[in-house]
């Protein structure tokens, strides 16, 4: 009977994952809102002040998570591990990708606009290189890694091993993220001060 009562269960992610993800998309539809607005109105207090808000709130997401989370994280058991992905992912799902694509966008806009955009300028070239990595890390792996946590989690039997390694690497390379926007704000301070 007990057999029975659990084949008739489908499979599939939790029952809050739904909502999680709404919130994420709900919160994840502001910065590029915000980019665009700033774009239409050709203001560059808006531009600034949206660079700004999103690049802070993506470095101190990557900061807390690399230096913070993973900690917790790592002391917990597999079982435990799970259970912060389940609820971690959807929640991120949307809004980290959409501040990193708005802080580079309204960043390259701004500096567009500064007559700071001089592909000759070390600093410049500096901050693509930095660019590219944070790009490649964010799309390339950080996304990847939530979709296959997603299509674990939706699995009849997932595998909590899989999902609490394709955790533990976003965690890590969270830290890794940071390092990297530490240098990036380091590239900016010299391009607003020259």
């Amino acid at each position: 009977m007990a057999q029975a009562s659990t084949s008739r269960t489908p499979p599939g992610l939790p029952p809050f994952t739904k909502s999680l993800l709404k919130w994420s998309f709900a919160i994840g539809v502001i910065p590029p809102v915000a980019l665009v607005l700033g774009l239409a109105l050709k203001s560059l207090f808006v531009l600034d002040y949206v660079h700004v808000i999103t690049g802070g709130s993506w470095t101190g997401f990557d900061i807390y998570t690399g230096i913070v989370l993973s900690r917790i994280l790592r002391s917990l058991e597999i079982p435990a591990r799970v259970e912060v992905a389940k609820r971690l992912t959807p929640t991120t799902f949307f809004i980290i990708p959409s501040l990193a694509a708005v802080a580079i966008t309204s960043g390259i806009y701004l500096a567009q606009a500064m007559g700071k955009f001089n592909l000759g300028d070390p600093w410049i070239l500096a901050a693509g290189a930095i660019v590219v990595v944070l790009t490649v890390q964010g799309f390339g792996v950080f996304l990847p890694n939530g979709v296959r946590i997603f299509l674990e989690l939706a699995k009849v039997k997932p595998d909590p091993a899989l999902i609490s390694k394709l955790t533990m690497r976003n965690v890590r390379l969270a830290a890794s993220q940071a390092i990297f926007q530490v240098l990036i704000i380091l590239v900016m301070a010299h391009l607003a001060v020259y």
